[in-house]
């Protein structure tokens, strides 16, 4: 008898076992497509918060040689070829160069400036808007995530209420077990959620400085253009190599005896 007893009662503990993994697989096709779904959104938003993140240092990293090397140069061609291909701010010299190539064909001295002002804007912008790729996903998952997660918990719900009415019984462990169970996919959802929306700030602000040193540097082009090459902005002295020590005089040779 005492044997049979603990048997059920083992029986009865192994029926009330609640977790992740119970939840998913009671929850079948619909679950585990929820499931994915975060997954995808999760893996693509780290996926874009560390690409975009080296390229903006890369970018970062690069203006140091701008302002340290290119306007070092005689000419705008001369600083453009110290400058690493398919840079940002390799385009914007290219962009400007050919703006200025293109400079004479205008009669209209207007125009000429409006039309060399608007190559570096569009430029700026088709910088910009690469720079800004994959922002809108980590908007759209930091902003839906939370909803898909619930969208699970009201499925699993819905199927332990399901499962509560056929059983007949509404006590405390039938009823707090499920749905505990359902509310791991809301907070699926918001670990999900909050790294996204995090990663968009972070990396948004990080555009804003580039797009200000992108505008202070096409400004200072159109500027350098329009002078004949006259104007150009604060560059600090290059670092002068350090002095050599010395060499210490070698020792007077004894006389021999």
């Amino acid at each position: 008898m005492i044997i049979e007893l603990l048997a059920a009662g083992g029986e009865n503990e192994i029926k009330n076992q609640f977790g992740f993994w119970e939840a998913m697989n009671q929850g079948g096709v619909i679950a585990w497509s929820i499931f994915a779904v975060l997954v995808i959104m999760s893996i693509g938003s780290f996926y874009i918060l560390i690409t975009k993140l080296l390229e903006q240092q890369k970018i970062f990293n690069q203006y140091k040689d701008v302002r340290s090397g290119f306007w070092r140069a005689n000419s705008l061609r001369e600083g453009a070829n110290k400058l690493e291909k398919n840079s940002a701010w390799r385009q914007l010299v290219d962009d400007a160069l050919k703006a200025e190539d293109e400079h004479g064909k205008m009669t209209d001295q207007l125009e000429a400036h409006d039309w060399m002002h608007g190559s570096l804007a569009r430029s700026e912008s088709a910088i910009n808007a690469k720079l800004a790729g994959g922002l809108p996903f980590l908007a759209s998952v930091g902003a839906t995530a939370p909803f898909v997660g619930l969208l699970g918990t009201v499925i699993g719900i819905y199927r332990a209420l399901i499962n509560i009415g056929l059983a007949g019984s509404a006590s405390i462990d039938k009823v707090a077990g499920p749905v505990g169970e359902a509310l791991i996919m809301t907070a699926i959802g918001l670990l999900v959620a909050v790294p996204a929306v995090l990663a968009y700030n972070w990396l948004s602000a990080r555009n804003k400085r580039l797009a200000g040193m992108l505008s202070g540097f096409s400004t200072d082009l159109l500027a350098n253009l329009n002078s004949g090459g006259s104007v150009k902005p604060a560059v600090a002295p290059a670092k002068a190599p350090a002095a050599k020590a010395p060499a210490k005089p070698a020792p007077a040779a004894k006389p021999k005896a």
